[in-house]
């Protein structure tokens, strides 16, 4: 049993990686999460949404902004059975639309995070962490410690290891060796 969280959501399936559209079998922010997990060795949870989203590239792009536009609360596959065990939550997610996707927006809005330290990490393909940070600290956590996040370009979320360890490290999270 862990007191830290890993909470991540990716999209497998065709995504922008490099410049050029390609096909993943594990989405970019998974393997970050994985990472995460097996230096940690800390819980954790895929933020997954009950309708799937387009295997395109393209159309889910559209369908993330329309989501975004409206303010659409998607429902998720699970729930944390107990959040209030968890003193920090590491919040992974990719850049979509210059903020984390509206399937995080729901799983933060389901849980009373108050007094939590929450690390966002964020991969994206030069967009870095947009409003990301500032939206958690504003919008969704108001009352949760938000430390400086980490921004991957997804493109190198294979060889980002050490930088994750590092950021880990420095927000005082112990490294498994």
């Amino acid at each position: 049993m862990s007191d830290i969280l890993i909470a991540y959501f990716s999209k497998r399936g065709s995504n922008y990686v490099g410049g050029s559209v390609v096909e993943l079998e594990k989405g970019n922010t998974e393997v970050v999460a994985e990472k995460i997990k097996n230096m940690t060795n800390a819980d954790i949870f895929h933020i997954e949404t009950v309708k799937e989203y387009p295997n395109d590239y393209y159309a889910v792009t559209e369908v993330a902004k329309d989501e975004l536009n409206n303010n659409e609360r998607p429902e998720l596959t699970g729930k944390v059975e107990d959040i209030s065990k968890y003193d920090t939550i590491i919040l992974c997610y990719p850049n979509w639309w210059g903020t984390f996707p509206v399937a995080v927006m729901t799983f933060l809005e389901t849980y009373d995070l108050t007094g939590k330290k929450i690390l966002p990490l964020c991969t994206h393909e030069g967009s870095g962490m947009g409003n990301s940070e500032k939206d958690l600290k504003t919008k969704f956590c108001p009352n949760s410690e938000i430390v400086k996040g980490l921004a991957l370009y997804g493109n190198a979320v294979s060889m980002s290891g050490t930088k994750i360890a590092n950021w880990l490290r420095e927000n005082g999270i112990a490294i498994q060796d």
